[in-house]
């Protein structure tokens, strides 16, 4: 009796799936939950702004603004503040739902998806062509969540913070930490931004990077860094970090030690690549733990190209 019944409820399946494919049952999309705006209406800015006086005085200096009222490209951009939040008018029936309009706020509870998939109808590509799958979409970070379009609290990017290192730093305080080290690079100083090396809407590499890899995105600075050469330093060629740190450091050169702590953490005495310090004898004349220790005599150390630079020296 029970394989009968078993066989019966597989052919009722399979039935069920022919009938959706030929139109006799609705699919699966049919039963799931309508969009509550899916009837809405445009009302239009002055509507908006009856209610909104704060956030159309603070827009109106931003670049959406302007585009979105002097040089709408379609008619959704000439719905300027519903080109964003969606059509307004079961919002304007009933304020207190939240569902009927587009909130960018985690406090308004419009889902993230929702909320990112507004802003790349228009800001698709370029430099967002990664974002799907990165490391800042896979934790549920939203455009607003750097970005805030209703004012100008930046010089460019509608960003939230006046900069782009501010901005980034109020999510990464262990590299705001970094950069306050003796030996940073200068960012602090405003010579260089978190964008300069990182793609913060995704990349193809890890810590969104914007080359292949850690060396190429160094070299792009440090050319006289990448060679080719006739001898080269092998750590080096693998990666620049294995020697320095990317942020900052309190050794000299952003390295993660200081020299010739750092030579020795491969070529130690036990090695033929070694020397005999003689500072426990007298400092005064160990040459390899002053001024630029090892690189008093390794001087070419990323590499050289001299016929007898095999110890890369000078």
């Amino acid at each position: 009796m029970a394989k009968n019944h078993s066989v019966s409820f597989i052919r009722f399946g399979a039935m069920a799936a022919a009938a959706v494919l030929l139109g006799m049952l609705p699919g699966r999309a049919a039963f799931a939950a309508a969009d509550p705006m899916e009837n809405a209406r445009i009302v239009g800015e002055k509507r908006c702004g009856e209610c909104h006086d704060t956030e159309k005085n603070l827009f109106g200096h931003t670049q959406h603004a302007k585009i979105f009222r002097e040089n709408p490209r379609n008619d959704t951009e000439k719905a300027v503040c519903e080109a964003c939040h969606g059509n307004g008018s079961l919002h304007v029936a009933d304020t207190k739902d939240k569902t009927k309009i587009i909130g960018f706020s985690k406090e308004w509870g419009t889902p993230i998806e929702k909320q990112t998939a507004q802003c790349l109808n228009c800001h698709d590509g370029g430099q967002r062509i990664n974002w799907g799958g990165s490391i800042h979409q896979r934790n549920k970070l939203s455009c607003s969540d750097c970005h805030n379009p209703m004012a100008r609290f930046s010089a460019n990017g509608l960003l939230k913070k006046a900069s782009i290192t501010e901005t980034c730093q109020s999510c990464h305080p262990q590299q705001r930490a970094e950069f306050k080290k003796r030996s940073h690079m200068p960012v602090p100083e405003g010579k260089m931004t978190c964008e300069d090396c990182h793609n913060p809407h995704g990349s193809t590499t890890k810590r969104l990077l914007k080359a292949d890899s850690v060396n190429e995105l160094c070299y792009t600075c440090h050319a006289e860094k990448r060679g080719p050469f006739l001898w080269e330093h092998a750590p080096v060629r693998e990666n620049c970090l294995n020697c320095h740190e990317q942020h900052g450091s309190n050794s000299d050169k952003l390295l993660k030690q200081s020299r010739p702590m750092i030579c020795m953490s491969c070529h130690n005495n036990t090695t033929a690549m070694g020397h005999t310090y003689r500072n426990a004898v007298d400092p005064t004349t160990a040459l390899q733990i002053r001024g630029r220790s090892c690189q008093n005599c390794h001087a070419q150390i990323h590499g050289s190209n001299a016929p007898d630079g095999e110890r890369f020296r000078r």
